[in-house]
């Protein structure tokens, strides 16, 4: 029996990316596309025509898997429901990425709304979470920034590539739909078109994530907002450990990511872009000696990628799929086997 799946907040920006993935999915029914709030809009904002509906928690009982694409805080009474009901669920929100309830306190503002469930979550860099996630039961999936940066990074963390003393620079700079669907004044297009600047230097909510799961806090991450719908292009600049330049850690990366279907790691000399890894379930990385320092370069889709594309390849291992089902290639055509 094909399994079938419902989307909690199905009307943000990465809600209707689900949507859409989920409705062109082989091997996936999407039972229900549902709103989040009770003054959502009638349709999603993005490639799915699908009618959402109110939202509805007794159908958790009659699915496989739950989608939760909801403002932090409510996802995790939702996310218990599923669970309780049987559901695996995938939570695109930031409810279950920290793993000390008093820090994500301390981040969001409120205390952690099921802080009993954090230890039954995985966080899901599916790269680098495989065999956890396809036994988990709850999944969190990681922020777009974070994806961006840690995707790159942990690879040559762990081989010491990274000096042990050195500060990390992590420039980041997102598409507007990185900010959510509801209208602000910082999104509206006459402060965005031809306009460029940083925001939340130094107090990101994405920041503690990325350092838990780096496993350091010297990571210095500076998001800026792009006048462009979509997509994240994430600069690293750090001092190399003795001996190790760019073909060293361009090996490492190599190595990390020779069978991932959804990591390109570049040859010396080109840059990723965003034109290349839009609308595409891709992260493509390219690393650079820039004087004393390395820079490594990535790029993907804040909204795939960093958001309805990995959830997806997370439920598809969560519901003993192939990951790479349901998602697409840049070149518009489904992924074949390359990742079970």
């Amino acid at each position: 029996m094909t399994p079938a799946v419902l989307i909690v907040g199905a009307t943000g920006y990465a809600g209707s990316e689900l949507a859409g993935l989920v409705d062109g999915h082989p091997a996936l029914t999407l039972a229900a596309a549902m709103r989040a709030r009770p003054d959502a809009p009638a349709v999603p904002a993005g490639p799915s025509t699908r009618a959402v509906e109110p939202l509805d928690v007794a159908r958790f009982a009659d699915v496989d898997g739950v989608f939760l694409c909801t403002p932090h805080g409510a996802a995790a009474p939702l996310a218990r429901t599923a669970l309780e009901a049987g559901a695996r669920v995938v939570d695109l929100s930031a409810d279950f990425r920290l793993r000390d309830a008093a820090l994500y306190e301390a981040t969001y503002g409120a205390p952690h709304p099921a802080p009993d469930l954090l230890d039954a979550s995985v966080y899901g860099l599916t790269e680098h979470a495989r065999a956890e996630v396809r036994t988990a039961r709850l999944v969190a999936n990681p922020g777009c920034y974070p994806t961006s940066i840690l995707l790159p990074l942990l690879p040559l963390l762990a081989a010491g590539v990274v000096h042990a003393d050195a500060p990390i620079v992590a420039d980041s700079k997102s598409g507007v739909s990185g900010a959510g669907r509801a209208p602000s004044e910082v999104t509206h297009f006459g402060n965005v078109h031809d306009n460029f600047r940083a925001y939340g230097v130094g107090a990101h909510r994405h920041t503690p994530e990325i350092h838990q799961v780096a496993g350091t806090d010297r990571i210095a991450f500076v998001p800026h907002l792009l006048p462009c719908e979509r997509g994240i292009l994430s600069t690293l600049h750090f001092a190399p450990a003795a001996g190790c330049d760019a073909s060293v850690a361009r090996g490492v990366l190599d190595e990390a990511y020779a069978h991932e279907p959804f990591v390109t790691v570049y040859p010396a000399g080109p840059t990723p872009e965003l034109r290349a890894v839009q609308r595409t379930n891709t992260c493509h990385v390219s690393v650079h000696d820039v004087g004393p320092v390395l820079t490594v370069v990535s790029a993907l889709d804040n909204l795939v990628k960093g958001a309805a594309g990995q959830a997806l390849q997370n439920m598809n291992l969560l519901l003993g799929l192939e990951e790479t089902l349901g998602l697409r290639s840049p070149a518009g055509e489904p992924e074949q086997g390359k990742r079970s």
